[in-house]
């Protein structure tokens, strides 16, 4: 089963109500912005820097990022570009 599968299954498994598949482009930046409840990342393919609460967490395959609601943050995506499964607890939260 590949990652993104596994990914999928484990949020399913954690009651998301909303999981979807994501890509950016090399260089895509997201400024600084919050989301009104729970969302969590892990990332499939390529990399992100992701800065949050003043620390700044290199992402790459495998790894998981839960980001509490209202929590200020913003991301820079790496040279190869990222892809990456998304669970949102509000549809559209991102």
């Amino acid at each position: 089963m590949e990652l993104s599968e596994r990914c999928i299954q484990t949020l399913e498994k954690e009651g998301w109500p909303h999981i979807y598949e994501w890509s950016d482009a090399p260089g895509t930046t997201y400024p600084e912005h919050q989301h009104q409840d729970k969302v969590v990342l892990f990332i499939t393919e390529g990399s992100l820097e992701l800065t949050m609460g003043g620390q700044t967490h290199e992402l790459r395959p495998g790894d998981r990022l839960d980001i509490p609601p209202e929590t200020p943050h913003l991301a820079t995506v790496g040279p190869e570009g990222c892809q990456y499964v998304v669970g949102e607890m509000v549809e559209g939260d991102s």
